[in-house]
């Protein structure tokens, strides 16, 4: 059986990261999201919480063969504890691109991590988590931005 791991901070999780899950779930025989804690980038949610979401997410979706899980470590040192060594990565924009390369190459040289990059699908290619945590700040409407099932958590 060949899987992934999807990692990032999700802080939210977006349309974005679920056309990305939705689409890895149909290419490989498992996708595990991968929550990272993260505490460096100030997330608006605890680790927790953001867990809590993407397994609603999951739940709603049906998807079968998506795993939600947590880590505070490197993703070296993660992807080795689950004995796998395939990531996936979403990128929207060139910069995306360019930093998320940089990473990719730093978990090749130091652990054998090869990357795979997948843009989101056209329609979520404008979001981010940081233009929706402005939109919850704001109270404005989520419709568009984060799935159906996590939008009253995010109210």
């Amino acid at each position: 059986m060949k899987g992934i791991i999807y990692p990032g901070t999700f802080d939210p999780p977006h349309l974005g990261h679920v056309d990305i899950v939705k689409r890895a779930s149909e290419i490989f025989d498992f996708v595990i999201i991968s929550i990272a804690s993260n505490p460096h980038k100030n997330p608006m949610f605890d680790i927790a919480f953001r867990k809590k979401l993407f397994d609603i997410i999951i739940k709603a979706e049906n998807l079968n063969n998506v795993y939600v899980d947590t880590f505070d470590n490197t993703l070296v040192e993660y992807s080795k504890s689950k004995n796998m060594s395939l990531i996936l990565r979403g990128v929207r924009l060139f910069t995306d691109f360019e930093y998320e390369l940089q990473i990719s190459m730093s978990n090749y040289r130091i652990g054998g991590l090869e990357t795979l990059f997948m843009m989101p699908s056209q329609e979520f290619i404008h979001i981010s988590s940081s233009i929706v945590r402005d939109l919850i700040r704001y109270k404005a409407p989520l419709e568009g931005f984060v799935h159906k099932s996590i939008e009253t958590y995010l109210k």
